[in-house]
């Protein structure tokens, strides 16, 4: 057995083992190339590969709910009326036909006169109204005061007259206009006042307690006791409502 396993030739013993070894090696690495491709054509229609895909879907869906919940945590945490910045607008800076907290303005908004060029624009500006008194009887008539404040920080000029402030009435709600103080009185003379940052124009309005529409037409009916608001408006600039009473 012996002679059988060693080689035999004229070249030294090393050389033919060296030999035998290479042609081992080479042979085992075709038997796993074989191998590896039998399985690979053979296995690859397992469906035991088919779970990774369900994986990643259950992933993306996941994360896409933990970002759509911060998200909705992130609008519930801000204060509704907030610039994008976070800081509260303005009292009475509002364009028409925007709100701040629900509930906090009427449903309608009234058309306003464009601003003549050079005039103080309604960025600059703010507006408040308020009721001379929370509480009236039946039969009195409510007394108004609006005020307009330059909020800027240059001085200007802004025609005030009394047909360019409106000083309305709603019901509490805000969804039903009862009056205007200019239904009935529309037009007014020039008021042009300078307004330096920080300055003020305040104006008295009366009110007979009674409803009106543009243009006056329709009978004038007097409001029962109830609850009511008042809202000014100057131009696009459109005050916070104020609420007041009436009694019986």
């Amino acid at each position: 057995m012996r002679g059988v396993l060693e080689p035999t030739g004229p070249l030294p013993p090393e050389i033919y083992w060296r030999r035998r070894l290479l042609a081992i090696g080479v042979s085992v690495v075709v038997l796993a190339l074989v191998v590896w491709l039998v399985l690979a054509l053979t296995g690859g229609d397992g469906g035991e590969a088919e779970p990774e895909p369900a994986a990643a879907e259950v992933t993306t869906s996941a994360t896409t709910t933990a970002a759509d919940a911060s998200a909705e945590a992130a609008a519930a945490s801000s204060p509704r009326g907030d610039d994008a910045s976070g800081s509260a607008e303005p009292e009475g800076s509002r364009e028409p036909g925007t709100s701040g907290t629900a509930g906090d303005s009427p449903t309608t908004t009234e058309s306003s006169a464009p601003v003549a060029p050079g005039q103080c624009p309604d960025q600059s500006l703010a507006v408040r109204v308020t009721a001379d008194e929370a509480n009236y009887k039946i039969g009195a008539e409510p007394d108004f005061t609006i005020v307009i404040t330059n909020i800027g920080t240059s001085p200007c000029e802004r025609d005030l007259g009394a047909g360019l402030q409106q000083v309305l009435v709603y019901s509490l709600d805000g969804n039903e206009r009862l009056w205007a103080n200019t239904d009935c009185f529309p037009e007014s003379t020039a008021d042009i006042r300078s307004l330096a940052p920080g300055d003020q124009a305040a104006y008295s309005v009366k009110w007979s307690a009674t409803t009106s529409e543009p243009g006056c037409k329709a009978p004038r009916e007097p409001v029962g006791p109830g609850a009511y608001t008042v809202v000014g408006q100057l131009g696009g600039v459109r005050s916070a409502p104020e609420p007041f009473n009436i009694a019986p």
